[in-house]
């Protein structure tokens, strides 16, 4: 019997809009009607999940950052899987050393040292997403996006870190061409040790403590919770969701997941354009059944 719902944000819970869609929202409170406590596991950070979520009004706990942080309903950080200072800045010294545009995350900031590129990059996305836009469209759509994410613009990240003296929590790297240059980069980082290196698109990588997955994270939540890998169920669509969808039990891959993911999860479900979460819940609902009681 499922007892929570882990499910990714961007390319599943989210539409290309980066909204949850009404019939996504309708599920996640009719689970919740049942019974059953719903949880995000994202890449992002918490701002940025925050502002998809409250618009939804949707109110939950969150992992966040892969895996390197976790905070309950109020905000509470009760885990947390920082990189260590030393390997953080040999890391950012790779990705300089072979011209990778990249962002950090701390617990209270995202760096960036790149405006231009961050803003020019998100355009070419948002095109391929949206290809009725002229890159003119693209890049006011990008900027008032970015508008919206708590970024600051610093001349020297580790500088900064250092002068804050701030855990350095993940690094996302972004590169057009993606994975032709990305692959000889990421068997540098496993080379360091210690990390785990995966990615939510074929054009970036996203670096955390060996510690901070989405399965650990989701392991080291539903322990707390006295609950075991048969009450979880977990939905997916991209490499950094391989790891919870391979600890619970029941897992689904989104109709526009990665073929690695598909071969993981035991089901599949529709498109985030298709609320392929809110059929995923369905399923749960109707295999819990109406004697289910939390």
């Amino acid at each position: 019997m499922i007892k929570l719902i882990a499910s990714d944000m961007d390319g599943t819970l989210l539409n290309h809009a980066m909204e949850v869609p009404e019939k996504n929202i309708a599920a996640v409170k009719q689970a919740q009607a049942a019974g059953i406590e719903f949880i995000t596991a994202t890449g992002r950070g918490i701002a940025h999940a925050k502002s998809a979520l409250d618009h939804a009004d949707i109110h939950v706990p969150m992992i966040l950052l892969n895996g390197a942080r976790i905070i309950d309903e109020a905000g509470k950080t009760v885990f947390a899987a920082p990189i260590e200072r030393e390997k953080a800045f040999q890391i950012l010294d790779l990705l300089d050393a072979q011209q990778i545009y990249y962002e950090i995350f701390t617990d209270e900031h995202v760096y960036s040292q790149n405006q231009a590129f961050r803003i020019d990059f998100f355009a070419d996305r948002a095109q391929e997403i949206m290809p009725q836009l002229t890159k003119k469209q693209a890049i006011a759509t990008t900027s008032k996006e970015m508008l919206k994410l708590p970024l600051t613009y610093v001349e020297n990240i580790q500088q900064q870190v250092l002068a804050a003296d701030e855990e350095v929590l993940k690094i996302i790297a972004f590169d057009k061409i993606g994975p032709e240059h990305l692959a000889p980069i990421r068997e540098k980082l496993h080379a360091l040790g210690g990390l785990a290196v995966t990615s939510s698109e074929e054009t970036n990588l996203e670096i955390n403590h060996q510690d901070a997955q989405k399965g650990i994270a989701l392991a080291h939540y539903a322990e707390s919770k006295g609950l075991t890998a048969d009450e979880i169920m977990a939905i997916g669509d991209n490499l950094n969701d391989i790891s919870m969808l391979s600890y619970a039990k029941t897992s689904f891959a989104m109709g526009n997941a990665a073929p690695e993911v598909k071969q993981i999860a035991t089901n599949y479900t529709a498109t985030n354009e298709e609320n392929g979460v809110a059929q995923a819940i369905e399923y749960v609902l109707a295999q819990n059944g109406p004697s289910f009681n939390p």
